[in-house]
């Protein structure tokens, strides 16, 4: 790769830029829950929504997705959402059996990704759409909590959105990891298939 290519595959666009935004409302959020300004941590969490659906959709409509994007985006996502789960679990809002599964199926995934990079194995680490839902499932979750914590909405709103985030995320890291174990497979059999190198 040429050093044209490299530099706008990291460069800081408006996309990029939004996804930065939304990494430093993390602990401004986490703030305001510790300090049980619930309504601001609420209205901040809304606009960190709107800055993950805004980054992707000027991504696609300008042609301004890079490298750097393709890592920070998820990287956003799921501070945001661990801060928040952990956040409102400590608060004792949200319980904590649903934290140790989201915790849980992030930690294997990360670990199956830092084995394949160790093994030098070639895995596809792309969302899939049971991945993109979960994730989906899990903002949702968070954002009806808060609603609940502010009195918004009624405490029994709230359980049918965490059975289907826990569903969801069991689900999508079954799913992951059952890919990996295909992905390693496929790799260990053409290394056989190739033989000793001489």
């Amino acid at each position: 790769m040429d050093r044209e290519s490299s530099a706008v595959d990291i460069s800081i666009n408006i996309p990029n830029s939004l996804t930065i935004f939304r990494i430093l409302l993390v602990p401004v959020f986490v703030g305001l829950l510790l300090y049980e300004h619930y309504d601001l941590a609420l209205l901040t969490l809304l606009i960190a929504a709107l800055t993950d659906v805004l980054d992707g959709m000027i991504a696609r409509m300008t042609d301004q997705r890079t490298r750097l994007g393709e890592y920070l985006d998820p990287l956003a996502d799921k501070l945001l959402l661990m801060s928040a789960i952990i956040t409102l679990s400590v608060l004792h809002v949200i319980p904590i059996w649903a934290v140790i599964v989201v915790v849980s199926r992030d930690a294997i995934l990360l670990t199956g990704t830092l084995v394949a990079n160790l093994t030098e194995t070639n895995i596809d680490i792309s969302p899939t759409v049971l991945g993109k839902g979960t994730t989906f499932a899990q903002i949702c979750y968070v954002i009806v909590t808060m609603l609940s914590v502010t009195g918004r909405v009624p405490l029994l709103l709230v359980e049918p959105f965490l059975w289907v985030m826990v569903v969801l995320t069991v689900g999508s890291g079954t799913h992951y990891l059952f890919r990996g174990i295909q992905y390693l497979n496929v790799a260990n059999t053409e290394t056989d298939l190739k033989g000793p190198q001489s």
